[in-house]
């Protein structure tokens, strides 16, 4: 149970985790990781059975994470200690632990949310958006994302490195074990309201974006790949269309202004693209994301070599246009032009040295990132040279576990 200035609830959570135990004939602890409190939660926790530990670094996640690092079981259930959750029923968790599950998230959409338990903006708007968002981007089978009472199997989850120190911890490890390939399960589970006596911890817009951030900093398919490829069809598209003569729409007419526009989509779209495979590298050789096949392939293909020559071939190709353009100002006498047709040239020109250069930088880029480090917590997925390696094993080490001690100031097990 991660804790900052919980006394009002500690004990009573602590009792009902402690009584299931009993119940249940489950051998079991119960480990508060405290965060700093000055009301006296740590002496009131300790009183009611639990065992505290210190977490130094400040947060949610760091907080959690200090707690599962100090926990001597082989499964850890986590839930907040503001008495919203039911520690009492905690047996469908086991089981499906017991049943081969990595981690069981809990389902409060499933299970019933009790009125005055969660804020509207965050039952209506913020939970289901962020969770439908992490099941498209990563194909997870979590309907709720950021329910705080779950189970998992405590070296799988340590294996996972989880570095989030924020409320955003509980996005992330969702999110890396579905990366991993462990396996995940739900429950439904129920919420009630806090019985806490001060505002929550949580800030609904700044610990949403946070989420979301995370999120989308996990997917770059969906942060640079998708908008970069939509951006880039739609230029090349209108750009190919406006360099052929004006294209009237209806009573709207585009000419060279609206190729211009063509022409930056195109642009701006190709470096999205190309953020989304250095992103993508510099994520698996830093384990940040698993290897993924189809990057160690197009590595492999698209040599820093093959890169370059694909570049002087583009800025060939920009360079001949700009040529010819200069052959047309001459042909009139180097006196004004045009510009509805002299852009038509000059365009189309530029953008494929834009890209051309790009292409250059991408790939002296992506060959540095893949130069193989080895180093404590890092692993290569992809070497310098493009060829393919397997994943070193990546210690596991997370914020808020340099000092980690009980409740009587030793270092705990």
């Amino acid at each position: 149970m991660p804790c900052l200035n919980e006394a009002a609830t500690v004990a009573a959570c602590v009792g009902k985790a402690r009584g299931f135990l009993e119940r249940s004939g489950i051998p079991g602890e119960v480990v508060v990781a405290d965060n700093g409190s000055t009301d006296g939660s740590r002496e009131l926790a300790t009183a009611a059975g639990a065992r505290v530990v210190t977490a130094t670094v400040p947060g949610y996640g760091s907080a959690l994470m200090a707690g599962i690092s100090a926990a001597r079981g082989t499964y850890v259930i986590m839930g907040d200690a503001d008495d919203s959750y039911d520690f009492t029923a905690l047996q469908p968790f086991v089981d499906r632990l017991d049943a081969g599950a990595d981690l069981v998230m809990g389902d409060r959409f499933a299970g019933g949310i009790a009125p005055g338990a969660m804020p509207a903006l965050h039952r209506y708007l913020g939970n289901p958006v962020l969770s439908r968002l992490g099941r498209m981007f990563f194909g997870s089978p979590v309907r709720d994302f950021h329910c705080g009472l779950r189970g998992f199997r405590r070296d799988r989850v340590l294996e996972l490195s989880l570095q989030a120190t924020g409320m955003e911890f509980a996005s992330e490890m969702v999110v890396k074990a579905t990366l991993e390939g462990l396996v995940v399960a739900e429950v439904p589970t129920t919420l009630s309201p806090d019985g806490r006596d001060r505002p929550p911890h949580l800030r609904s817009w700044r610990d949403g974006w946070r989420h979301l951030r995370f999120l989308l900093l996990y997917s770059p398919r969906w942060l640079f790949l998708v908008p970069g490829v939509v951006l880039m069809a739609a230029g090349a598209a209108g750009g190919v269309a406006l360099t052929m003569g004006p294209v009237a729409v209806g009573d709207v007419t585009f000419d060279v202004d609206s190729l211009v526009a063509a022409a930056a989509a195109v642009v701006v779209g190709y470096q999205a693209v190309l953020f989304a495979l250095l992103t993508k590298i510099y994520a698996i050789e830093e384990g940040f994301l698993p290897p993924d096949r189809r990057v160690e392939r197009f590595v492999t293909t698209i040599t820093l070599e093959r890169g370059l020559a694909i570049g002087a071939v583009i800025g060939l190709l920009g360079f001949s246009g700009l040529l010819a353009s200069l052959v047309h100002w001459n042909l009139q006498d180097f006196g004004e032009l045009d510009p509805r047709r002299s852009l038509r040239m000059v365009v189309p020109s530029a953008v494929a040295l834009v890209v051309s250069c790009q292409t250059v930088f991408a790939s002296l880029f992506a060959s540095v990132l893949g130069i193989r480090r080895v180093r404590q917590g890092g692993r290569a997925g992809v070497t310098a040279s493009g060829d393919p390696s397997q994943p070193e094993p990546v210690p596991a080490s997370s914020p808020g576990t340099a000092d980690v001690r009980d409740s009587m100031g030793e270092p705990a097990t």
